[in-house]
């Protein structure tokens, strides 16, 4: 028999799909929901492997554009709580994409140098050069997060952070980065259960963190914290997109195929050579033996 074919809804594009509007409530999204998307896991799989080749095709117009003095740049952002499925992410969406063109920062609890800094010194230093992908395995979005609620700073602290964050995307915005700000939304349930297996399973021991059911024990203050994310910093230039992530093939193809249609919008055609073309094949047809 032939290779299925996997199935998308009715030309929705996950961009639509997924994106933060007026009024989103994060409790009102199905953890399990599959937007934009009819298919069921193997279609799923099959429409990830098959979206590869149109995404290579993209990222080297980008790269090349970047080689030749182009400054467009995207910066893939990705936010969830443990076990959402970021280090999935990293392995089979940005794992596919050729690495010379991409780079991969993972934002961990910052050094004194850091510290001693204002929270968007880290991260100006990891943006992408013209013509990169930039990757945020967690990012800035974490001091108004765990700094929140573990409430590592004064409440009038963080709460100025929202209006940086805006002004600090809509500069990106305006030096050529295409945004995507991705959340992997997933339930209370599903994240005890994919604890529990990294505690049955010798070969998860490794991922598991015991700083994790801390986190889980304030599971609401953490919904609060996204909500009032959506809220205050989803906005027209850069938009959230929240991916429901109970279903780890669905957060994947979700997030490729958000990648997949920003890239597409830059519509970057090939460079025009910077040298003669013709002269070049005489050149070298005349080197041959």
């Amino acid at each position: 028999m032939g290779k299925k074919k996997s199935k998308k809804s009715a030309g929705t594009p996950f961009s639509d799909a997924l994106r933060v509007g007026e009024g989103f409530l994060l409790s009102d999204l199905d953890p399990r929901a599959t937007p934009a998307f009819d298919g069921d896991k193997s279609d799923g799989e099959d429409a990830l492997a098959d979206a590869d080749d149109e995404i290579d095709d993209l990222q080297e117009r980008l790269y090349a554009n970047g080689q030749s003095g182009g400054t467009q740049k995207v910066l893939l952002l990705i936010q969830g709580l443990d076990t959402a499925g970021k280090g999935g992410i990293m392995r089979h969406v940005v794992g596919a994409v050729d690495p010379q063109g991409t780079e991969i920062t993972a934002f961990k609890s910052p050094t004194q140098e850091e510290l001693d800094h204002p929270f968007l010194w880290r991260i100006r230093k990891a943006l992408p050069e013209a013509g990169m992908i930039g990757v945020f395995d967690r990012s800035h979005y974490e001091d108004v997060l765990i700094v929140r609620v573990e409430e590592l700073v004064e409440p009038a602290v963080w709460a100025r952070r929202y209006s940086t964050i805006n002004e600090f995307e809509q500069s990106l915005v305006d030096d050529d980065t295409t945004v995507i700000k991705v959340m992997l939304h997933i339930s209370h349930e599903e994240q005890g259960e994919r604890l529990a297996e990294r505690l049955e399973r010798p070969d998860k021991f490794w991922k598991y963190n015991p700083g994790d059911v801390d986190t889980r024990l304030q599971w609401d203050a953490y919904m609060e914290a996204y909500q009032a994310i959506m809220d205050k910093t989803s906005t027209e230039h850069a938009p959230w997109f929240v991916v429901p992530a109970d279903r780890k093939w669905y957060a994947r193809l979700a997030v490729q195929q958000l990648l997949r249609e920003h890239l597409a919008a830059l519509d970057l055609e090939w460079p025009p050579a910077d040298f003669d073309v013709k002269k070049e094949q005489k050149r070298l047809a005349k080197t041959t033996r």
